[in-house]
């Protein structure tokens, strides 16, 4: 939807689903053809593609991938947003020559909100590489990385990181809730005060403690939570360090798997 919505994405997209109930939406796109599979687009006479995204979920990426070593050329790009598969993953099944952008998003991307890590092997070229990053700049930002050991990290601070602020949103409804609110204020004060403070924070010059520290009056009622929040022992410092360093482990194991 953010490609197709992307007016300075100048773009044809032959999409292949064998699941397409869901996909309704994209009937009278004149941009977008669909396909139940590789094959049946190749008899259709369907355009050679300049980039190829793989976009399924990590345990159905050996039965997609098997028809697409054919286009590997120096003109064209696979781009892989699956978790836990590496660059030589697909250098093995695609070919040692075969151009790979390794990519990252989180699912924000969905309201063009996301953020998307990237890193190309060696036969990625520079035209490549920005091409890449044009393709999923239209649903966020992107942050190209020096290596691809870093995915790892990225996965413990972006990829999984919408899920944290999820449930901070729940406990901090909890918390509401236990002070009297209602189920519906306080999820409605929660999600707003979070959303708000994520704007805050992505638009303003001043960096996240600094807007922290506007926000704290001395021995106030801010200060009194933060308190709690700061603790070295079992606070935000220590929990979150820990939270970020399992998912990190959690990517490893993955691609080592």
């Amino acid at each position: 939807e953010g490609w197709l919505a992307d007016t300075n994405l100048d773009a044809n997209f032959t999409i292949i689903e064998p699941h397409q109930t869901h996909l309704g939406w994209l009937q009278g796109q004149k941009t977008v053809r669909l396909y139940a599979d590789c094959a049946a687009a190749i008899a259709d006479g369907a355009p050679v593609s300049t980039m190829i995204v793989l976009a399924v979920k990590p345990q159905m990426m050996d039965d997609a991938i098997g028809g697409y070593a054919r286009f590997v050329s120096n003109s064209c790009v696979f781009v892989s947003i699956a978790a836990g598969k590496t660059i030589q993953y697909f250098e093995n099944h695609l070919g040692a020559d075969a151009a790979i952008v390794r990519a990252m998003p989180n699912t924000p991307a969905a309201i063009s909100q996301g953020i998307t890590a990237i890193v190309g092997n060696a036969h990625v070229d520079a035209k490549g590489m920005d091409e890449a990053e044009e393709l999923l700049s239209a649903v966020g930002d992107v942050v190209r990385l020096d290596e691809e050991a870093q995915i790892d990290a990225v996965t413990g601070v972006s990829g999984s990181g919408p899920a944290y602020v999820f449930h901070m949103i729940e406990t901090m409804a909890a918390g509401g809730v236990a002070q009297g609110l209602s189920p519906e204020l306080a999820l409605k004060l929660a999600t707003a005060t979070v959303a708000g403070a994520g704007a805050l924070a992505k638009s303003a010059d001043e960096g996240p403690d600094q807007l922290r520290i506007n926000v704290t009056s001395p021995n106030g009622t801010t200060q009194a939570a933060l308190d709690v929040l700061m603790n070295k022992k079992d606070g935000f410092p220590v929990l979150l360090k820990r939270a970020v360093a399992a998912a990190a482990d959690r990517s490893r194991e993955l691609s080592n798997g």
